[in-house]
Protein backbone atom coordinates (compact mmCIF):
# COMPACT_ATOMS: atom_id res chain seq x y z
CA UNK A 1 0.00 0.00 0.00
CA UNK A 2 1.16 3.70 -0.94
CA UNK A 3 0.87 6.10 1.99
CA UNK A 4 1.62 9.70 2.72
CA UNK A 5 2.81 11.32 5.73
CA UNK A 6 1.49 15.00 5.98
CA UNK A 7 2.49 16.32 9.47
CA UNK A 8 2.59 19.90 10.76
CA UNK A 9 6.17 20.24 10.67
CA UNK A 10 6.80 19.73 7.08
CA UNK A 11 9.75 21.28 5.03
CA UNK A 12 8.88 20.04 1.78
CA UNK A 13 5.61 19.64 -0.17
CA UNK A 14 7.87 16.14 -1.56
CA UNK A 15 10.75 14.85 -2.66
CA UNK A 16 10.46 16.82 -6.31
CA UNK A 17 10.72 20.08 -4.06
CA UNK A 18 13.55 18.88 -1.85
CA UNK A 19 15.88 17.94 -4.67
CA UNK A 20 15.28 21.41 -5.96
CA UNK A 21 16.61 23.01 -3.03
CA UNK A 22 19.23 20.54 -2.37
CA UNK A 23 20.37 21.99 -6.16
CA UNK A 24 20.43 25.39 -5.37
CA UNK A 25 23.05 24.39 -2.38
CA UNK A 26 25.03 22.55 -4.88
CA UNK A 27 24.67 25.03 -7.33
CA UNK A 28 29.40 25.12 -7.34
CA UNK A 29 29.20 21.71 -9.27
CA UNK A 30 26.83 22.71 -12.31
CA UNK A 31 28.39 21.48 -15.31
CA UNK A 32 31.26 20.11 -13.81
CA UNK A 33 32.40 16.64 -14.50
CA UNK A 34 31.08 15.39 -11.15
CA UNK A 35 28.28 12.14 -11.40
CA UNK A 36 25.04 12.20 -9.03
CA UNK A 37 24.52 9.03 -7.53
CA UNK A 38 20.88 8.40 -5.71
CA UNK A 39 19.93 6.54 -3.40
CA UNK A 40 16.55 4.01 -4.30
CA UNK A 41 14.17 3.99 -4.33
CA UNK A 42 13.07 7.79 -2.55
CA UNK A 43 16.65 9.18 -3.23
CA UNK A 44 16.48 8.99 -6.78
CA UNK A 45 13.36 11.37 -6.99
CA UNK A 46 15.73 13.83 -5.18
CA UNK A 47 18.68 13.53 -7.23
CA UNK A 48 16.89 13.68 -10.46
CA UNK A 49 16.02 16.89 -9.97
CA UNK A 50 19.73 17.87 -8.56
CA UNK A 51 21.05 16.36 -11.48
CA UNK A 52 18.60 17.76 -14.07
CA UNK A 53 18.88 21.49 -12.52
CA UNK A 54 22.89 21.08 -12.31
CA UNK A 55 23.10 19.72 -16.04
CA UNK A 56 25.29 16.67 -14.93
CA UNK A 57 24.85 12.79 -15.36
CA UNK A 58 22.26 10.33 -12.83
CA UNK A 59 22.80 6.81 -11.53
CA UNK A 60 21.78 4.82 -8.74
CA UNK A 61 24.26 3.87 -6.38
CA UNK A 62 22.15 0.56 -4.29
CA UNK A 63 22.44 0.68 -0.84
CA UNK A 64 20.69 -1.40 2.13
CA UNK A 65 19.37 -0.84 5.18
CA UNK A 66 19.98 -3.81 7.75
CA UNK A 67 16.49 -3.32 9.97
CA UNK A 68 15.98 -4.57 13.69
CA UNK A 69 14.01 -7.78 13.93
CA UNK A 70 11.49 -6.45 16.19
CA UNK A 71 11.80 -2.57 14.74
CA UNK A 72 12.34 -2.88 11.30
CA UNK A 73 12.04 1.20 10.91
CA UNK A 74 15.05 1.45 12.93
CA UNK A 75 18.49 0.96 11.27
CA UNK A 76 21.44 -1.26 13.11
CA UNK A 77 23.05 -0.91 10.13
CA UNK A 78 23.26 -1.50 6.24
CA UNK A 79 25.48 -2.70 3.37
CA UNK A 80 26.18 -2.04 -0.37
CA UNK A 81 28.40 -3.71 -2.12
CA UNK A 82 31.76 -4.86 -0.85
CA UNK A 83 30.90 -2.64 2.59
CA UNK A 84 28.92 -3.76 5.85
CA UNK A 85 28.20 -1.07 8.05
CA UNK A 86 26.98 -1.85 11.40
CA UNK A 87 26.19 0.26 14.55
CA UNK A 88 27.50 -1.74 17.24
CA UNK A 89 25.22 0.56 20.04
CA UNK A 90 22.01 -0.19 18.46
CA UNK A 91 22.52 -3.93 18.46
CA UNK A 92 23.27 -4.18 21.49
CA UNK A 93 20.45 -1.98 22.42
CA UNK A 94 18.05 -4.03 20.39
CA UNK A 95 18.90 -7.32 22.29
CA UNK A 96 20.16 -8.73 18.51
CA UNK A 97 21.32 -11.72 18.50
CA UNK A 98 24.44 -12.59 16.08
CA UNK A 99 21.70 -14.91 14.49
CA UNK A 100 19.72 -12.21 14.42
CA UNK A 101 22.01 -10.40 12.59
CA UNK A 102 22.84 -12.40 9.85
CA UNK A 103 19.25 -13.33 8.66
CA UNK A 104 18.39 -9.70 8.60
CA UNK A 105 21.42 -9.23 5.91
CA UNK A 106 20.47 -12.55 4.30
CA UNK A 107 17.11 -11.11 3.32
CA UNK A 108 18.94 -7.48 3.00
CA UNK A 109 21.53 -9.07 0.37
CA UNK A 110 19.31 -10.70 -2.17
CA UNK A 111 17.26 -7.35 -2.30
CA UNK A 112 20.31 -5.34 -3.31
CA UNK A 113 21.01 -8.16 -5.60
CA UNK A 114 17.36 -7.66 -6.96
CA UNK A 115 17.86 -4.19 -7.16
CA UNK A 116 21.66 -3.82 -8.76
CA UNK A 117 20.51 -6.12 -11.22
CA UNK A 118 17.55 -3.16 -11.85
CA UNK A 119 18.99 0.02 -11.55
CA UNK A 120 22.63 -0.25 -11.70
CA UNK A 121 23.23 -3.23 -13.62
CA UNK A 122 25.49 -0.90 -16.12
CA UNK A 123 27.42 1.22 -13.25
CA UNK A 124 29.10 4.41 -14.58
CA UNK A 125 32.86 4.68 -14.30
CA UNK A 126 33.21 6.39 -11.44
CA UNK A 127 37.26 6.23 -10.67
CA UNK A 128 38.46 9.72 -10.46
CA UNK A 129 35.02 11.74 -10.48
CA UNK A 130 33.48 13.73 -7.96
CA UNK A 131 30.35 11.86 -6.73
CA UNK A 132 27.30 13.82 -5.23
CA UNK A 133 25.49 11.15 -2.87
CA UNK A 134 21.78 12.17 -3.29
CA UNK A 135 19.29 10.44 -0.57
CA UNK A 136 15.70 12.01 0.65
CA UNK A 137 17.11 12.38 4.20
CA UNK A 138 19.04 10.49 6.68
CA UNK A 139 17.91 9.31 10.50
CA UNK A 140 21.09 7.16 11.32
CA UNK A 141 23.09 7.25 8.68
CA UNK A 142 24.18 3.78 8.15
CA UNK A 143 22.56 3.66 4.62
CA UNK A 144 24.57 6.97 3.36
CA UNK A 145 28.00 5.52 5.40
CA UNK A 146 27.51 2.60 3.30
CA UNK A 147 26.54 4.01 0.05
CA UNK A 148 29.53 6.71 0.79
CA UNK A 149 32.17 3.46 1.76
CA UNK A 150 31.53 1.61 -1.44
CA UNK A 151 32.01 4.40 -3.84
CA UNK A 152 35.00 5.56 -2.10
CA UNK A 153 36.57 1.74 -2.16
CA UNK A 154 35.30 1.82 -5.88
CA UNK A 155 37.76 4.72 -6.79
CA UNK A 156 35.76 7.75 -6.53
CA UNK A 157 38.18 10.83 -6.37
CA UNK A 158 35.88 12.78 -3.95
CA UNK A 159 32.43 12.07 -2.34
CA UNK A 160 30.38 14.88 -1.69
CA UNK A 161 26.71 13.60 0.36
CA UNK A 162 24.21 15.75 -0.04
CA UNK A 163 20.60 15.31 1.67
CA UNK A 164 17.56 17.62 2.48
CA UNK A 165 17.22 17.40 5.99
CA UNK A 166 19.09 15.38 8.85
CA UNK A 167 19.86 15.49 12.51
CA UNK A 168 21.56 18.19 13.51
CA UNK A 169 23.65 16.05 15.39
CA UNK A 170 25.12 13.54 12.91
CA UNK A 171 28.42 14.11 11.23
CA UNK A 172 29.62 12.56 8.40
CA UNK A 173 32.85 9.64 9.33
CA UNK A 174 35.81 10.86 7.22
CA UNK A 175 36.97 8.11 5.35
CA UNK A 176 33.79 7.88 3.66
CA UNK A 177 32.34 11.29 3.44
CA UNK A 178 35.02 14.33 1.69
CA UNK A 179 31.74 17.23 1.82
CA UNK A 180 28.59 16.94 3.65
CA UNK A 181 25.38 19.18 2.49
CA UNK A 182 22.70 19.68 4.36
CA UNK A 183 20.54 23.00 4.01
CA UNK A 184 17.97 21.59 7.25
CA UNK A 185 19.97 20.19 10.05
CA UNK A 186 17.42 20.01 13.05
CA UNK A 187 17.56 18.84 16.14
CA UNK A 188 14.36 17.87 16.98
CA UNK A 189 14.57 15.02 14.66
CA UNK A 190 12.29 11.42 14.69
CA UNK A 191 11.78 10.64 11.28
CA UNK A 192 12.86 11.63 7.65
CA UNK A 193 9.08 11.70 6.78
CA UNK A 194 8.56 13.64 9.55
CA UNK A 195 9.57 16.60 6.76
CA UNK A 196 7.63 16.25 3.81
CA UNK A 197 3.84 17.18 3.00
CA UNK A 198 3.98 14.19 0.76
CA UNK A 199 6.46 11.00 1.30
CA UNK A 200 4.39 8.88 -0.66
CA UNK A 201 6.44 5.73 -0.88
CA UNK A 202 8.37 5.57 -4.57
CA UNK A 203 7.91 2.70 -7.07
CA UNK A 204 10.72 0.57 -8.84
CA UNK A 205 8.67 1.77 -12.13
CA UNK A 206 9.54 5.73 -11.05
CA UNK A 207 12.91 5.02 -10.40
CA UNK A 208 13.81 3.18 -13.26
CA UNK A 209 11.81 6.07 -16.02
CA UNK A 210 13.93 8.60 -13.83
CA UNK A 211 17.38 6.57 -14.42
CA UNK A 212 16.09 6.34 -18.32
CA UNK A 213 15.72 10.38 -17.82
CA UNK A 214 11.53 10.13 -17.78
CA UNK A 215 9.57 12.27 -15.29
CA UNK A 216 6.15 12.20 -16.44
CA UNK A 217 3.97 9.20 -16.66
CA UNK A 218 2.04 6.91 -13.59
CA UNK A 219 4.49 5.04 -11.37
CA UNK A 220 4.06 1.53 -11.35
CA UNK A 221 3.10 -0.47 -8.12
CA UNK A 222 4.41 -3.88 -9.13
CA UNK A 223 7.33 -3.16 -6.25
CA UNK A 224 6.17 -1.05 -3.18
CA UNK A 225 8.93 0.46 -1.06
CA UNK A 226 9.72 -2.31 1.61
Amino acid sequence: MRQAYRVAVAIFADRVDAGRELAAVLEVHRGGDAIVLGIPRGGVVVAAEVAQALALPLAATVVRKLGAPAHEEYAIGAIAEGVEVVNDDAVRQGGVTPEALARVEDLERAELIRRTQLFADSPPAIAGRTVIVVDDGLATGATATAACRSLKAQGAARIVLAVPVAPAAWRPPPDAVDEYVCPHPIRAFWAVGQFYTDFTQTTDGEVMRLLAGVSNGSASEEHPER
